[in-house]
């Protein structure tokens, strides 16, 4: 792995029409080998997962990527509340970052998503008015309707303990909070608001092995061992991919599950494979 000193990161807000986007910019040491966006995971797990992010992003600049990291609508430092976001605002977001990145640079443009911020980087990336160059998934969710569903039952958590489990029918079951947003009903959940926009387009998301991407991939996943390979989802998801053409290279890592840990982790081999995956790409994909 290319060993090289990252300049310091340089903070700023981008302007957008309806306020600011905090931005955290990496700049490449040495000659510029492409750029990459990052995109964030969703709700608490953007927490969670930013001393990994840190270190990816740096690890990236350091092998002379420049490294934008943006905190969408509504989450981190940007402007507005969480209930504020939705689907359609956040690829506009990217949009933007990706606009100052091209700006910048002339090089490849990848875009980078962790979590649900991969499913979100597909989305982008198939409508997208300049071309991506390619994506660096790490650990992909596999559908944004089971993602949702997982959210929710955070807020069943409270009154499960009080009250016992819930059967599928009361009101305090998932179905039941999915027809409250169906009806219009703005959900506190885990201390975000979630919005009905934003919740129905999770659920209208493609699953992951149908979100076929036109550009290379590099995808990294968890393992729970060296001698394992990654989960039946994942695995199914790859496959399809490569049947259609795809060319994906899928890195297995060995790796606690950084984005749900209750305490930070750190994994020094899940960002070295990430750089070793785009340094194999060459200055192309």
């Amino acid at each position: 792995m290319t060993v090289a000193v990252a300049r310091p990161a340089e903070p700023f807000f981008l302007k957008m029409e309806d306020g600011q986007r905090f931005c955290l910019y990496h700049p490449p040491a040495g000659r510029c080998r492409g750029a990459v966006l990052y995109v964030h995971p969703f709700a608490e797990e953007m927490n969670r997962t930013r001393r990994m992010a840190a270190l990816g992003a740096r690890a990236l600049a350091a092998s002379g990527h420049a490294v934008l990291q943006i905190d969408l609508t509504g989450c981190g430092d940007s402007s507005g509340d969480f209930g504020d976001a939705r689907w359609a605002l956040w690829k506009a977001d990217l949009a933007a970052g990706a606009r100052w990145l091209l700006e910048r640079f002339d090089g490849p443009l990848r875009l980078w998503g962790l979590r649900l911020g991969a499913l979100l980087a597909l989305d982008y990336a198939r409508e997208a008015r300049h071309p991506v160059d390619g994506l660096l998934l790490w650990q992909p969710v596999l559908t944004g309707s089971n993602h949702l569903t997982q959210f929710l039952r955070l807020r069943l958590a409270g009154a499960m303990l009080a009250e016992g489990e819930p059967s599928a029918s009361a009101p305090g079951s998932t179905q039941a909070l999915r027809n409250a947003l169906h009806e219009g009903e703005v959900l506190e959940i885990a201390g975000y608001d979630l919005h009905p926009q934003l919740a129905a387009a999770l659920d209208a998301l493609e699953p992951l092995d149908a979100a076929a991407p036109a550009c290379p991939v590099d995808w990294i996943e968890a393992i729970t061992g060296s001698n394992q390979g990654p989960a039946p989802g994942a695995a199914r998801a790859a496959a399809a991919w490569q049947g259609k053409g795809v060319d994906l290279r899928l890195h297995p890592v060995a790796c606690a599950p950084f984005w749900s840990t209750s305490e930070i982790t750190e994994n020094a081999a899940w960002v070295e494979a990430t750089v070793l995956a785009l340094e194999a790409r060459g200055d192309g994909t």
